[in-house]
């Protein structure tokens, strides 16, 4: 029974290994009317590639900054109703992202978010408006990050701190975020590359507007909608690239901290 069990686990893993690796030697192995990689040094997909990692990088240092105090009050509070806080600070991580584009797209088609498109700052088919939406795609997935780390570190070593004199601000910034490093850094790449692969709340409140608001998501829809599969496949590959360079940092990571 314990050998039967065993062969269904390696069986298992077999064949999610293998679905993976599909993916990848398939955008690996394409070969289509030109290079892939030649398909990279046009104008249009440098600007694709240089707003992804603009709006993405902007996005997920405005997420980090926000999720960091409150990953830190979720992991050290505990009141009623507590888990009923978390659970909304992570409806943007599951819901549908077309559905968060259009709720993004709703608030600005109220009072105050009307008064903000027209005295302050527009998003709504803008570049702010792709920060807007990576943002919160990025910021409930780091306040998960960030809970779960901070619940990791011994509150006695706070309590250590403030009995040597420290203030709370001081015993947090002395002794836990140096002992949250690699969780912050974790939850800025995920955040990051979380942000970078994000089309549906993107595309909902931006738009699909070419050398505008095109980002690599974006201009994957677009070549392949006007069968450019060439620059698509280029854009895909670098999507998967970044994607698992992050998650082999945020294991390396993570794993260090464990030990």
């Amino acid at each position: 029974m314990r050998s039967w069990f065993n062969w269904v686990l390696v069986l298992a893993l077999g064949c999610s290994i293998s679905l993976m690796v599909l993916l990848l030697a398939v955008q690996a192995a394409y070969t289509g009317g030109r290079s892939p990689l030649r398909a990279l040094g046009t104008a249009d997909v440098h600007h694709a590639m240089w707003l992804s990692f603009y709006a993405a990088t902007v996005a997920a240092v405005l997420a980090l900054v926000l999720a960091i105090p409150t990953g830190f009050a979720l992991a050290r509070w505990r009141f009623p109703g507590n888990w009923l806080v978390e659970a909304i600070l992570l409806i943007p991580m599951i819901m549908s992202p077309i559905a968060l584009g259009v709720a993004l797209l709703l608030v600005f088609r109220t009072g105050p978010g009307m008064w903000v498109e027209e005295h302050l700052l527009r998003f709504v088919f803008e570049v702010p408006g792709i920060i807007l939406a990576q943002f919160f795609v990025s910021y409930s997935l780091a306040v998960l990050v960030l809970r779960t780390t901070f619940a990791g570190i011994d509150p006695r070593l706070e309590q250590v701190a403030r009995f040597l004199g420290c203030t709370r601000w001081q015993a947090f910034r002395h002794v836990t975020l140096p002992l949250a490093r690699n969780g912050i850094v974790a939850a800025f790449v995920l955040g990051w590359a979380r942000a970078l692969g994000d089309f549906g709340a993107t595309s909902t409140i931006a738009g699909a507007v070419k050398g505008k608001t095109e980002t690599m998501t974006v201009a994957i829809y677009l070549h392949l909608a006007s069968v450019s599969i060439d620059q698509a496949v280029a854009l895909s590959i670098v999507l998967t690239l970044i994607t698992v360079v992050g998650l082999i940092a945020v294991r390396l990571l993570l794993g260090g901290e464990r030990r």
